[in-house]
């Protein structure tokens, strides 16, 4: 009897899931792609208006106009499908939503999309078959732009919404007194309309920094107010550092943790993103979802209790597409029985032994999905498992290069092109 699977979201993750989907007809029906926007590509579909669309629903996308990918392209490819070898390393966002559209259109994913279709709801119904044995099914509820519903049947679900669309806001008291304009960067489009301002930047990872550079180009003042010491990398003149916001005053002035204060036309929150899954009810599936975390997951994909739903791409700090990669086809191979799972309770031992090990270790709880350098074990775990080729190792050779190029070069490191070699080696392009 073959499977039937549904794939929340168009995105990089969704595509990556439909198209190993498809490449397995005799295990699987096609796969219904369910698309809550008009177009694939999910955070890389670039859309100009910021909050929510006429009909009520929120823009998802917290693309803004001149990024460019923080991942050279030899890196960030999905391992079957490469970028064109003509582009530069480093890419504006219209290239990766491009090649995401050839991704879709390459392996024939799109007539399985339902676009402009929300998921209401994600159930699990438990039957006992004659033997006694316990067998899950999903009853999936979705919607279309015309508010119909519908409610089918699934053997599996992969969950591939994303987590860059639910902005996260910190607790700041007296935020109300501000003055002046408040946003998070899921609403940044572009740095000009901020010229000529006093912006105070919280948050100095990824999109903080960048932003931060893009702001003071455009001719604005900017203090990047962050938790860590002092960063050491040259930063661009026009850019001062601070402690983080401890409050906001009664006359709108912003005190810092150190004591000293600051008056700024922006408050701009570069604080990262909440996980949501409002089509899921967590507690029914054993897990628990909070600002940072989802938990527990096994293998960090599936919930110990019902192992034919699976989160693709939640994990942060990770080279996104090879891992999607690594996710599906292990997803796959439990599903079509190649990968035997141990029982609930050891997969809820695992995921429990793992995660005091990290906090002993001193990693903090919101970070437990942070994977960094554990992430090309954890791939190559996966491929043995399930039987697939594991990542080349010159992936893991250029990301950690540009890493170090990133803090050593944060304005110019982009400005370099590389080309992949061989499977151990890679060059500079000059």
């Amino acid at each position: 009897m073959l499977q039937r699977v549904a794939v929340v979201g168009a995105g990089a993750a969704g595509l990556c899931a439909a198209r190993h989907i498809l490449s397995r007809p005799g295990t699987f029906t096609p796969p219904v792609v369910f698309e809550l926007s008009g177009n694939v590509g999910g955070t890389w579909c670039y859309e100009e208006q910021v909050g929510t669309y006429p009909n009520g629903r929120p823009v998802l996308s917290s693309m803004y106009r001149d990024l460019r990918t923080n991942l050279p392209k030899e890196v960030m490819m999905f391992p079957d499908f490469p970028f064109d070898p003509q582009l530069s390393s480093f890419l504006p966002h219209q290239e990766v939503q491009r090649y995401l559209e050839s991704y879709c259109q390459h392996f024939q994913v799109r007539p399985h999309i339902r676009f402009n279709t929300a998921v209401e709801s994600v159930t699990p119904v438990s039957t006992t078959t004659d033997g006694e044995e316990r067998k899950v099914t999903w009853a999936v509820t979705s919607s279309d732009s015309s508010g119909h519903q519908k409610t089918e049947t699934f053997d599996a679900v992969f969950v591939c919404s994303g987590h860059y669309s639910d902005p996260h806001v910190p607790d700041i008291p007296g935020i109300q007194n501000f003055k002046g304009q408040v946003l998070h960067s899921h609403a940044y489009r572009s740095a000009e309309p901020f010229s000529g301002r006093t912006v105070l930047v919280l948050g100095a990872k990824a999109s903080g920094l960048d932003i931060s550079m893009e702001l003071v180009k455009a001719g604005a003042k900017v203090t990047l107010s962050h938790r860590y010491p002092p960063l050491t990398v040259p930063l661009p003149l026009g850019i001062q550092q601070s402690s983080c916001v401890a409050a906001v005053e009664d006359d709108g002035t912003i005190r810092l943790q150190d004591g000293s204060a600051r008056r700024a036309d922006v408050l701009m929150f570069c604080t990262g993103y909440n996980f949501s899954y409002p089509f899921l009810d967590p507690a029914q599936l054993g897990l628990e979802v909070q600002d940072h975390l989802v938990s527990p997951l096994y293998r960090y994909m599936l919930p110990p209790a019902f192992p034919s739903l699976f989160f693709i791409g939640i994990c942060k700090i990770i080279c996104p597409f090879p891992n999607f990669n690594c996710q599906v086809q292990f997803a796959l191979a439990v599903l079509d029985g190649s990968v035997r799972l141990p029982p609930q309770e050891r997969m809820e031992e695992e995921v429990g032994r793992e995660q005091r090990l990290m906090l002993e270790q001193g990693v903090q709880r919101r970070h437990l999905l942070k994977m960094d350098q554990d992430q090309w074990d954890y791939c190559d775990a996966l491929a043995a498992s399930a039987g697939f080729p594991p990542l080349l190792p010159v992936v893991r050779s250029l990301y950690e290069e540009v890493w170090r190029q990133r803090r050593v070069h944060p304005e110019n490191y982009r400005q370099l092109s590389y080309r992949l070699v061989s499977a151990t080696c890679w060059e500079l392009v000059t």
